[in-house]
Order: structure tokens, then sequence, then C-alpha cells
């Protein structure tokens, strides 16, 4: 017991000052190795708090409007509109598929149709590029006047141009070549 009462007087006899030294000393050499580690790591933690508290109060309705809405009424009537909106989304995307497939048949027909009557032209000697407005004109016009090449076109330029000559149509603008020698500079 003696023991025990030597320790409580060695303590009380130690001044508060010098166990405030060592704590501020040893504080101070963790944040001067720690610093910065700590100071992000205080901010992850007051971030996430925030972003706790501000998801908190959703879940605390959402678990109210849930816990009235357990209705069972209610619950066959919501799931019974939502089987009904889908049904009815699907009957209308049904509806697009058989109208897009029947669009697709009439072109494959039509293509089909054109690459039969092409085939038909070639046999007789006709041109099978634009058979189809070939076979209109045959019908409203001879065929001769089809045939005939056009005259009424205009030259592009005048049979005496020649690029390299200099001359010709352009008047004023001329090519000339440039200057010859290290450019212009300091």
């Amino acid at each position: 017991m003696e023991a025990d009462g030597d320790a409580r007087v060695q303590n009380e006899d130690v001044p508060p000052n010098q166990d405030l030294s060592f704590l501020q000393s040893s504080v101070t050499s963790i944040l001067s190795e720690y610093g910065w580690y700590l100071v992000f790591l205080c901010m992850g933690v007051f971030l996430l708090i925030q972003h706790l508290r501000k998801n908190r109060p959703r879940d605390n309705q959402s678990s109210s409007v849930s816990a009235v809405s357990q209705d069972p009424r209610s619950v066959v009537e919501r799931q019974e509109a939502l089987e009904a909106s889908r049904r009815k989304m699907q009957e209308e995307q049904d509806a697009r598929a058989a109208e897009f497939k029947e669009k697709q048949q009439r072109l494959e027909e039509e293509k089909r149709r054109q690459k039969i009557e092409m085939w038909e032209s070639m046999k007789e000697g006709k041109s099978y590029k634009g058979n189809a407005k070939v076979a209109q004109n045959t019908e409203e016009t001879p065929s001769s006047s089809s045939l005939r090449p056009r005259t009424d076109k205009k030259p592009l330029r005048n049979s005496g141009y020649s690029p390299l000559s200099g001359e010709g149509g352009g008047g004023t603008c001329a090519w000339r070549p440039g200057r010859r020698g290290p450019s212009a500079g300091g």
C-alpha cells in the first residue's frame, strides 16, 4: 500500500505544465508529419456527414409514403394501371412495326418491278438508264426526237483558248511567278 501511496505522491508533485508541454510537443510532431493528411481526412469526414444528413430526410419521407401506400387496393390499382400503359405502348410499337414492314415490302416490290422493266427495255435495245423517263418520253413524242443530241448548248470557252499561253478571256487577271530569293525580313 505504501507503494501506491508513494506513486500518488509522485504524481501530485509533477507540475501540470510539464504534462501539457509533452502533449504539445507530440501534437506538433504529428501535425508536422501528417498535417495535410489530417486536413483532407477531416474534410472528407465533413463532406460524408453532410451527404448523409441530406439523404436521411428523403429516406424518412419515402418510408412514410411507402407505409401509407401499402394498402392492397391501391397497390393492385397501381399495378393494373402500369400493366395497361405497358400494353398500350406495346400495341403502338406493334402497329408501327407492321406499318414499317408493309412499307419495306412495297419498296422491295417497286424495286423488283423496276428491275424487270429495266431488263425488258435492255432486251428491246433501249437504254436502261432512267427507263421510266424514256418510256414516258416515247409515249409522248416520237423516238427519233429523243435520240438526237441537244445542240442548243453554248460552248464553255472559245476555241482559241490555251491556258499555257497567258492570254485568254481572263483580261487583267494573269498568274505571275513569285519573287526569287529569300523572304523579306530582318
